[in-house]
């Protein structure tokens, strides 16, 4: 039969969470101090792989999640229909949780930003309970600290690996504690941002730096054309002459950029050999 181990990451608490979580017959990987829910999520997945897991299931210890949803969570992992499985909080109209408008709004943003990233359509982005399977946390690599939730989802969208939305009933509010990660939520915007930023300019720089080089382009030549028109109509460059100095530089910053993009690009496909043979030293180093 299945083999289920409980384990608790204790990411440096200072009340009793270990010793509670250990009287409970649970396996406690302990911080020494606090290092971030990125860093968290690493230990779960190093230990699932070390014990050799064929499922790994991550959930919230807020209270927000039913752990009697697992079954349902992790069986299109079971029927090899997906690499991971994320509750969704809005897929089921009728599922969607009490909570505050704006964080509702926020995780809105989020999932569309992700959609225009990756080209995939997803209703949550955020939920912390997620079912991963073998594959995926051998082919996962991720280096924030912060969070791993929206890092998780770009990391193995841009991988092929398959992803799952199951709607599962979610409280909205927490029932225990306060959420450090987004207790402010333009702090959470301009991190998670940052991190989606990284991971996309990781896997599409060219895109990302041909369209920057497009605007400075574009801006370069609407000051040469102001100057241009000026010189037609006056004969003289004078007392515009900045705007070929402006336009210049612009353009010649624009082509720098694409010259970025390009090498960036270059880089990409010597990175994404590097990841291959790092899943294969992973499989490697677990048995696999």
């Amino acid at each position: 039969g299945a083999v289920v181990e409980v384990v608790v990451v204790d990411d440096g608490s200072t009340d009793a969470t270990s010793d509670r979580a250990r009287e409970a017959g649970a396996t406690v990987l302990r911080h020494p101090r606090n290092l971030g829910l990125g860093e968290a999520f690493r230990s779960g997945v190093r230990h699932a792989l070390a014990q050799g897991a064929d499922i790994l299931v991550t959930i919230d210890g807020d209270g927000q999640f039913d752990a009697a949803s697992i079954p349902a969570l992790i069986a299109p992992i079971v029927r090899g229909e997906a690499h991971m499985v994320t509750a969704s909080r809005f897929l089921d109209p009728s599922l969607v949780p009490e909570m505050p408008a704006i964080k509702r709004w926020g995780n809105r943003q989020v999932a569309r930003i992700v959609h225009r990233l990756t080209g995939k359509r997803f209703h949550d982005v955020s939920c912390g309970f997620r079912a991963f399977s073998r594959e995926a946390l051998l082919r996962m690599n991720l280096y924030g600290s912060f969070t791993y939730t929206h890092e998780t989802f770009l990391d193995l969208v841009f991988q092929g690996m398959a992803i799952r939305e199951m709607p599962l009933p979610v409280r909205g509010t927490r029932e225990f504690g306060r959420s450090r990660v987004a207790s402010s939520l333009p702090r959470y915007a301009w991190r998670s941002l940052q991190i989606m930023a990284r991971a996309f300019i990781a896997y599409r720089p060219f895109t990302f730096f041909s369209a920057l080089a497009a605007l400075l382009l574009a801006a370069g030549g609407g000051f040469l054309l102001f100057l241009f028109v000026h010189y037609l109509r006056s004969g003289a460059f004078s007392p515009h002459i900045w705007a070929g100095f402006v336009g210049g530089g612009l353009g010649l910053t624009g082509l720098l950029t694409l010259a970025l993009g390009v090498l960036a690009d270059m880089l990409v496909r010597l990175r994404v050999n590097q990841e291959e043979i790092l899943y294969r030293l992973k499989r490697r180093d677990h048995g696999d």
